[in-house]
């Protein structure tokens, strides 16, 4: 299949809010040769990262605008615009190739529309894009609601926020401290040609000047390495873990911060690994297997504590909560076509229905971590000093860190050109009785 049919394929049913792009990219992706699957890849994914610059730039070009039905052409212009604004494709290779995919679709009108807004394109883009930068929307690539939330919340950091979000996120490893140590594996990788250093804030974090396939990387079979963003590798840290200990990781999916502090903490008693979702937790055993770590895994839904819990309470819990994501939306571009504004009141509640149910499996003096991958307060600080008020045996352990900015209570990241993506963070403690 042609990489651009792939990659249309792909997006148009997350245009149509049917689906995200890691999901909608699978099957399509199967189906174009192996040297053109990075190339569908970066055309899915570009083209979804600039969405809110292209629509507008298409919507200038178009007489009318598309049919439901014809999503598929829709995402085929948008990535011939893509191809010409943002990547190194020969403008003549970029057209051609676009326009040439609707005979696939069936569609033989597309064909010329495709050819002449694109051709038009060509011609007078730069200047239309210009003159539509007025709009904060098109000059800063996000959705209205989404930058008026960030501009509401963050004044002086919100352009630097999306900012963020739009860049490429560099690739980060996690070293595996049962198999070696960060200073002998950076050795290996320069032995090894791959340029790296060492991140700032992770003990155990390395970021790669230039990504690579995995199993270029020295001993990765083996379980010395694993990928890893930085913020999320600062959770392990916060835990305070030790020997003994009967862990918790709520809503773990895909299992990288379980990994990491099975490697942190050898010692523990147990750790329990719970997702909601059967097909998700395979990802964690996957991990585990390769890593040679070993954790009790549970699918079931967080909230329904007498289906998952044995009675027995647990010294520290890791909840990482169902949030908006949109603290890693450059990792996850959809985001910004597929998650509204409603949606973020929707994702509060169920963080509080969590929160109240987990926190009853919690020991006297233990300590819960809340962590998400949004940069929105209402799921972040929002959310927890609201479960402080109505949880009499909860209280607020601070967060003395280099990383992130204060929040009344938590610590909030921000998206990092080169650097690591947004993600908030707070601890708590239960009270003794």
């Amino acid at each position: 299949m042609n990489p651009r049919l792939a990659a249309a394929r792909a997006l148009a049913p997350v245009l149509a809010g049917k689906a995200s792009l890691g999901t909608s990219l699978s099957e399509p992706l199967q189906k174009v040769a192996p040297r053109d699957r990075g190339l569908t890849q970066e055309l899915a994914f570009g083209t979804a990262r600039w969405q809110p610059r292209l629509a507008g730039l298409a919507e200038k070009l178009l007489q009318k605008p598309f049919k439901a039905a014809d999503k598929d052409v829709e995402a085929l212009l948008l990535i011939g615009l893509y191809q010409l604004f943002y990547t190194r494709i020969p403008a003549h290779a970029a057209l051609g190739e676009t326009v040439g995919c609707t005979v696939a679709l069936k569609k033989p009108w597309a064909k010329g529309l495709l050819n002449a807004v694109l051709r038009r394109a060509q011609r007078e883009g730069a200047e239309l894009l210009a003159e539509l930068e007025r709009d904060p929307v098109i000059r800063h690539a996000h959705p209205r609601w989404l930058q008026k939330a960030l501009k509401a919340h963050w004044p002086n950091d919100w352009e630097a926020i999306c900012t963020g979000n739009n860049g490429h996120p560099p690739m980060t490893l996690r070293v595996n401290r049962q198999r070696t140590n960060r200073d002998d594996y950076l050795k290996q990788l320069a032995d090894a040609g791959i340029a790296a250093h060492a991140c700032r804030f992770s003990d155990d974090g390395i970021q790669l000047d230039s990504a690579c396939d995995v199993y270029q990387l020295p001993q990765f079979a083996e379980g010395a390495v694993s990928v890893q963003d930085e913020a999320a590798q600062l959770a392990a840290d916060l835990m305070d873990l030790q020997a003994g200990q009967r862990v918790l990781d709520a809503c773990c999916a895909p299992g990288g911060k379980t990994c990491h502090m099975l490697e942190r903490e050898p010692q523990l008693a147990h750790m329990v690994a719970l997702d909601l979702e059967p097909h998700r937790l395979q990802r964690v055993a996957d991990n585990l297997q390769r890593l040679q770590l070993k954790a009790e895994m549970v699918a079931a839904d967080a909230r329904d504590t007498a289906k998952w819990w044995d009675g027995q309470p647990f010294d520290r819990i890791l909840l990482d909560a169902p949030c908006s994501a949109t603290g890693v939306i450059r990792r996850h571009p959809d985001i910004k076509l597929t998650r509204q504004a409603d949606d973020i009141p929707a994702l509060a509640a169920l963080q509080a229905e969590i929160l109240d149910a987990v926190w009853p499996t919690l020991a006297p003096s233990g300590i819960m971590v809340y962590a998400t991958c949004s940069v929105l307060p209402t799921e972040n600080s929002d959310s927890v000093s609201a479960f402080l008020a109505r949880t009499p045996d909860a209280e607020v352990l601070p967060i003395e860190a280099e990383w992130g900015v204060a929040q009344p209570v938590g610590r909030q990241l921000f998206p990092q050109l080169a650097g690591h993506d947004g993600f908030y963070y707070a601890r708590l403690r239960k009270r003794s009785q």
